[in-house]
């Protein structure tokens, strides 16, 4: 899964965690592992797994 920032900061909202957690455990339910999260902005990007947040 992935999304971009336009404000150019990575970093996940508490709305970006909360729906990762929604679409994994959904995903799950029809045996679909999810396996990342990326965040795209100017400023880098972030990997939900490589963060501990997935």
């Amino acid at each position: 899964m992935c999304h971009n920032h336009p404000s150019g900061d990575p970093k996940p909202s508490r709305a970006d965690i909360e729906m990762t957690k929604k679409v994994k455990e959904a995903a799950a339910a029809v045996s679909i592992t999810l396996h990342d999260h990326v965040i795209v902005s100017r400023g880098g990007h972030l990997s939900f797994r490589s963060e501990g947040l997935l």
